[in-house]
């Protein structure tokens, strides 16, 4: 049987603060989901245009993209039992506006962590190496 095919597409959205380098991430008490923001394309949509879309509805920013950071592959049994295999791409992002307040209602929290503490505490440990590769993204630009 042929595995399905999924793509999505998310960020890492990051400030530099006086105390820390900080990362947004996005949590559901219900199911103790900690995550980075992401989500599938709507019809005709780039992957860069779904990222900044995604990343925006979950978030409530508005955000520019700063650099490709790489991607996470996994697969799981969809509700019909059938594997999936998913690829999520994703994006060094930079806030350029909105706020928390405007983030829908998927998550029930938007926050700043900082970024080596959000590896720690991401529910799905298949995007820690995302924020490492963003660490070193960032770095390189000092």
């Amino acid at each position: 049987m042929v595995a399905e095919k999924s793509i999505a597409a998310g960020g890492v959205v990051f400030r530099n603060t006086e105390m820390s380098l900080q990362v947004v991430l996005v949590s559901r008490r219900n199911d103790d989901l900690c995550a980075l923001p992401k989500g599938r394309p709507e019809s005709g949509e780039s992957i860069r245009e779904t990222a900044i879309r995604e990343v925006k509805e979950e978030t409530g920013l508005e955000v520019e993209i700063i650099e490709y950071i790489g991607d996470v592959k996994y697969s799981f049994l969809n509700s019909n039992q059938k594997k999936v295999n998913k690829v999520v791409e994703y994006f060094l992002m930079i806030p350029i506006g909105g706020d928390f307040d405007k983030h829908d209602q998927e998550f029930d929290e938007v926050d700043w962590y900082d970024i080596h503490h959000a590896s720690k505490i991401l529910t799905h440990k298949n995007q820690t190496h995302i924020i490492d590769k963003a660490i070193e993204i960032i770095q390189s630009f000092n």
